[in-house]
Formats: structure tokens, C-alpha cells, sequence
């Protein structure tokens, strides 16, 4: 059975209008893409959806109350709300550096969570 499935590319400024087509689970066709990024997100998109994490941990004794954090690649789209709940449960103690590593190999997925901003202690 063939289906189509729409995207909008998000690997570049142009934001092309991608379609997909598969045959029985199988990548046939990309079309719609203007550069190497837009046919590589569609396939990535379409085979394994894969996303950035960011958000916010709580810290105790720093100048605020929460730090942001990210991860350092893009895990897989089903695990990030897994991944979200496990930081709820992380509680750091200022201070904290840019980039230093949080949560290493989050669920498994070879993402390390990082901070994205220095946390001074109170």
C-alpha cells in the first residue's frame, strides 16, 4: 500500500513543503525538498523522528530558582516526554557552569543534558 505524508522542512530558512512516499513501510520517494538538509530531514522525519530537549531543572542556592538546560543532540520523539519527567526529579546545588554535563547518556540515548547558562550560587 502506498501513502503519501506531508512535512514542513525545518533544516533551513527556506521551510519547503515536503512530501514522502512509501510503499509497505518502505521510503520510496522525497519530493518538495530544496536542498541535501530538507531530503534528509524528511527521511529522518519520516523513518525516526527525532527532537532537541529544552527546559528547566531545579537548583537550590543559586541567584534563581531554575537553570536551563538542553540536551546536546536530538533523541528520539518518544522519549522526550520520559526524558522531561526524569528532570523534574534532578535538583542541583549552585553553582553550575555553561555546559556542564547534568544528566550523561539521558535514557540511554547517548544525549547528554547540559546546562545552556551559568548558575552563581545565591
Amino acid at each position: 500500500m502506498t501513502t503519501i505524508t506531508h512535512y514542513l522542512c525545518i533544516g533551513c530558512p527556506l521551510g519547503c513543503r515536503l512530501e514522502v512516499e512509501d510503499e509497505d513501510n518502505k521510503l520510496v520517494e522525497v519530493r518538495g525538498f530544496n536542498c541535501k538538509r530538507g531530503q534528509e530531514y524528511a527521511k529522518q522525519e519520516h523513518t525516526e523522528p527525532r527532537r532537541m530537549v529544552t527546559t528547566t531543572v531545579q537548583v537550590e542556592q543559586g541567584r534563581w530558582a531554575r537553570l536551563p538546560v538542553k540536551t546536546n543532540m536530538a533523541i528520539p520523539k518518544e522519549k522526550m516526554q520520559e526524558l522531561c519527567q526524569a528532570l523534574r526529579q534532578v535538583k542541583l546545588t549552585a553553582p553550575v557552569k555553561m555546559g556542564e554535563v547534568i544528566l550523561a547518556n539521558a535514557l540511554e540515548t547517548g544525549a547528554d543534558v547540559v546546562a545552556t547558562r551559568d548558575m552563581p550560587a545565591a
